[in-house]
Order: structure tokens, then sequence, then C-alpha cells
């Protein structure tokens, strides 16, 4: 109990609304487990650190209404992804913010790696600063092959996007199922999903992954 205590304290929310995995590669059918509630059979006697945390958005969403404030998801962005699932999980179609950074770049690299299996028939877009200096090129076109070879289909998008609420547009404008994006971004992307939930501009199929 007192590893787990240590594992959820991080948050504001309450833990009930989180749900640490230990999977080194999440399974193809990782929405079920999420929908029924299967325990992470790999944490089972052994209570190590977390490769990922998940978190029913729409619960947190009504966490935050009632508490009157968008607050934030953690003290301070966290080393361990979260995945916030708007009620079913879903990698048809992939929205990845790439920063021009090996950061965004890692991130991006991490994410294939963690869910390989599960979207091998998704179709990807990539969306990249429209300026990338020279020594960055390479990096992003080999970024790009990582997420062609990984994926079903993949496209590729010049924006110059510096704020979360371009990117949580794009997303609900060409209904993308899964933003995968930094956690740096959390503070500004709780206040936009606080603001807009149950409104008229909501998208209840997009999901975030944010590193």
């Amino acid at each position: 109990m007192q590893v787990l205590s240590r594992i959820y304290q991080q948050f504001f929310f309450p833990p009930e609304l989180v749900r640490a995995h230990y999977h080194q590669k999440v399974p193809g059918d990782f929405s079920k487990e999420l929908l029924q509630g299967v325990p992470d059979q790999a944490a089972e006697g052994m209570w190590g650190d977390p490769g990922l945390y998940t978190a029913d958005l729409p619960k947190l969403l009504d966490w935050l209404h009632r508490s009157k404030s968008p607050g934030l998801l953690a003290e301070k962005p966290l080393v361990t992804p979260i995945l916030l699932y708007d009620g079913a999980l879903s990698s048809d179609r992939l929205l990845f913010h790439y920063e021009g950074n090996p950061q965004s770049a890692q991130l991006i690299r991490r994410f294939v790696e963690l869910f390989g299996l599960a979207i091998k028939n998704s179709n990807a877009t990539i969306i990249s600063p429209s300026f990338i200096p020279r020594s960055k090129m390479k990096e992003e076109q080999e970024l790009i092959q990582m997420v062609t070879k990984a994926t079903a289909e993949t496209s590729f998008i010049k924006f110059n996007f510096n704020r979360i609420g371009d990117f949580w547009s794009y997303a609900v404008k060409h209904e993308c199922t899964l933003l995968v994006t930094t956690k740096n971004y959390q503070a500004d992307l709780a206040k936009i999903l606080f603001h807009f939930y149950k409104g008229g501009m909501w998208y209840n199929r997009l999901s975030f992954y944010l590193a």
C-alpha cells in the first residue's frame, strides 16, 4: 500500500480516477482492457514504477467541474506518460505533435514502442513546425519513417502551431481519436477541456497521450 500511495499521491485528482499500467508493450486490445477494468497482469507480485497511467477523461472533467476549477493534472509534469481516454480508446486516427526537438522526437518514439501492437491499422498525421533547422531535418525524416512503418497510413503537415488549443481544434475538426503531445501543455489543455466539456464543440472520441 505504501508503494501505491507513492504512485498516486502526485496527482491532484482522486486516486480512484487513475490506473497504473506496467506493460512494456500494451496489447492490441488495450481499449477493451480499459473498458473492462482488467488488472495489469504484469503488475501482480511486483510493484515497480508503472510505464503508463490512464484516466477516464469524462470522470476526471466531472470531478474538475465539481471542484469549480480547471486545476492541473499533477503538481508538475510527470516522467511517466498519462493517457486520458474519453469513453473508449480508439487509435484509428492519430495526431502527433512534433516540436522539432529531440525531446519531442523521443516522446513519439516511446509512444510508438509502447503502442506498436495497437496502431498497426491506424492513420497517423504528424504536425511539425514550418521551420526546422537543417541540423534537425535528418531527425525529422527518421521520425516520419518510423511512424510510417508502424501505422497503416501516415501524412506529414507543416504548421506553425504554438498553442495546445491549435492542436485540439485541428484534432476536433479532422475527427482524430488520439493526440500525442507533451505534458508541458497540461495546464492549458486542462483549461480548454474544462471550458468546452459537454459544449457544442466537444468531440467525445478524442483521447490524449501526454508525456
